[in-house]
């Protein structure tokens, strides 16, 4: 009961203290969903990565045509086949279906470790251009994302402007 007492007390001189100072203090909020949607570092980051993905992502839809064939193939024909053509059939969209399956796999895990390693990148700029207009501008604090943020403390439009000059 008394550290609740004592909380209730420092929280209300802090709340005092802040209100003496609100006036000076300077805040601005980033939305980094917007950010990484809209920043030109991001978009030309994702364009490399389709543009790098694009030749396997072609190899993957090759063999997924490939099983899509075999398949169609051996519904067709499997009951006119003999047991051995048949069960070769078989065997041979059992090993396509696991070659696109690893190579979805493959795919997937690659693209993601590049796609992070874009991002890291970009956020990196990201904070130097925060830190920028932070100092420049004289800002005492300043956030990434909020549940709500008033359009007089949002600066993500100069950050993305920011990033788009450099």
């Amino acid at each position: 009961m008394r550290r609740r007492l004592v909380a209730l007390v420092a929280a209300a001189s802090l709340l005092g203290l802040g209100n003496a100072y609100a006036e000076e203090l300077r805040i601005g909020i980033v939305r980094t969903d917007r950010i990484l949607q809209e920043s030109a570092p991001m978009i030309k980051a994702q364009k490399k990565l389709e543009k790098e993905f694009a030749s396997r992502e072609q190899e993957l839809q090759k063999v997924a045509k490939q099983a899509r064939d075999l398949q169609s193939q051996l519904e067709k024909e499997g009951v006119t086949l003999p047991e051995s053509d048949r069960r070769a059939k078989e065997q041979e969209l059992n090993r396509v279906n696991r070659d696109l399956q690893r190579m979805q796999r493959e795919l997937r895990e690659d693209y993601n470790l590049r796609r992070n390693e874009e991002w890291s990148a970009v956020l990196e700029r990201v904070n130097k251009v925060i830190n920028a207009i932070a100092e420049q501008e004289k800002y005492d604090l300043i956030l990434q994302d909020a549940v709500y943020v008033s359009k007089r403390v949002d600066i993500t439009d100069k950050v993305l402007k920011a990033l788009a000059d450099k």
